[in-house]
């Protein structure tokens, strides 16, 4: 029973994390987007979409996390498998808004042609979708370049490490790998 209470307390840390990271991100973004709107005398209030969105995609993170969705791409250099993970996760994250977005439409009494994001009316395309995946892509490198290093050279160590008011905390150079040449 104690490893199960240990898994069960791991899976709530990651997802308590990836929702925080997820939360902040998407807050941004919708902040954002309200500044952008409100230049154009355009009310917005949809500011819990940012919660509710973190919670599903944190959730969507985790379930890809338990799937070891991307984790082929943690033999190569630490940079190709963050950038990678990155693209993959952005890419995942983008096929569920998809389905979220066409459902919502399809519930509205829309066709599946009207419902699909993006490619209907003005919504910018395949452009949009591309530009949505760069910036997926670059906001999520943060949180796998985390965990990479975390992997690396312990969890803990780089806690110390981000979290010390001793600026001197480093890695001992004997615990990392030398870089593959």
């Amino acid at each position: 029973m104690r490893r199960v209470e240990k898994m069960a307390v791991h899976e709530i840390k990651q997802f308590v994390a990836m929702f925080l990271y997820l939360f902040v991100l998407l807050g941004l973004f919708t902040l954002h987007e309200s500044l952008v709107l409100a230049q154009h005398k355009i009310s917005f209030t949809h500011y819990g979409f940012a919660a509710i969105n973190a919670l599903v995609l944190a959730k969507v993170m985790l379930v890809a996390e338990d799937f070891h969705l991307g984790h082929r791409f943690e033999k190569r250099r630490a940079i190709y498998s963050i950038l990678l993970k990155s693209l993959l996760f952005a890419v995942l994250f983008i096929c569920f808004h998809v389905i979220e977005e066409t459902i919502g439409g399809m519930l509205d009494g829309k066709t599946l042609a009207e419902s699909f994001p993006g490619f209907s009316g003005n919504g910018g395309g395949i452009i949009r979708v591309t530009i949505l995946a760069i910036i997926m892509t670059f906001a999520l490198t943060p949180y796998f370049a985390y965990t990479q290093v975390a992997r690396a050279i312990g969890r803990d160590r780089l806690r110390a490490i981000l979290l010390s008011r001793d600026t001197t905390v480093s890695v001992e150079r004997s615990e990392v790998q030398p870089p593959a040449s």
